[in-house]
């Protein structure tokens, strides 16, 4: 699964990572522990290319009887993704990049649980393939997001089964291609990344509480 990650790279860096149409409108703040239930970045491409905004992290789809339902939603196995009700209809048509520049999963040792960052070796942005919703009822709205997972590459299952997808620069292209409904063909683009372009290394347990949002985070120990 993917339940923790950091996006602290500034924001010039991610605007011309991601060629963002509207990065001047965003109120930008480095984040080093994002976590489920939280407003996130995310991509989407219209008319005008590439625009930017803030999703609530925790899919709530836009037939829930209630919005809850998005704290058991935070992530969509890439396996399942075009069956279930939930994520069937958003893979054809609300698709969305989730930008990041590195990630944590847990690994247990006995009764505790060590926390490792991943990122890429660039130590540049990346994107999560991701879904977005609109949930509305009487004068409430919400627009939610998921993160789609696979199976774990080498690196990462020395430490957890799974991963988050982490999109490569040309799958980005086709994933936000509207005209694209195809869902065999998008989830060829659902796949491990590469080991070798990743490092990992243990972080402190302050990244166990979402409270704990600072650089110390992801110093190595």
């Amino acid at each position: 699964m993917c339940g923790r990650y950091s996006l602290f790279s500034k924001q010039d860096v991610v605007t011309e990572r991601f060629q963002l149409a509207n990065s001047e409108q965003l109120e930008w703040v480095e984040r080093y522990n994002i976590a489920p239930s939280q407003q996130v970045l995310a991509i989407i491409r219209d008319e005008k290319g590439n625009r930017a905004g803030f999703l609530k992290w925790g899919l709530v789809p836009t037939w829930a009887t209630d919005p809850k339902i998005g704290n058991k939603m935070i992530n969509a196995r890439m396996e399942t993704v075009d069956h279930k009700p939930s994520f069937k209809r958003l893979l054809t048509r609300r698709r969305c990049l989730i930008p990041a520049d590195g990630f944590y999963e847990w690994k247990r040792d006995g009764d505790k649980k060590q926390p490792y960052r991943f990122h890429l070796k660039t130590k540049l942005p990346f994107a999560f393939a991701g879904l977005w919703d609109r949930w509305e009822e009487g004068d409430k709205v919400i627009h939610s997001c998921t993160i789609i997972t696979t199976e774990a590459n080498t690196l990462v299952r020395e430490v957890h089964n799974r991963m988050p997808v982490i999109l490569t620069k040309k799958a980005e292209q086709i994933w936000l291609d509207r005209t694209i409904e195809d869902s065999a063909k998008l989830k060829q683009l659902l796949l491990p990344y590469s080991a070798e372009d990743m490092e990992s290394y243990p972080v402190s347990t302050l990244v166990n509480s979402p409270k704990n949002d600072q650089k110390e985070i992801i110093q190595s120990l």
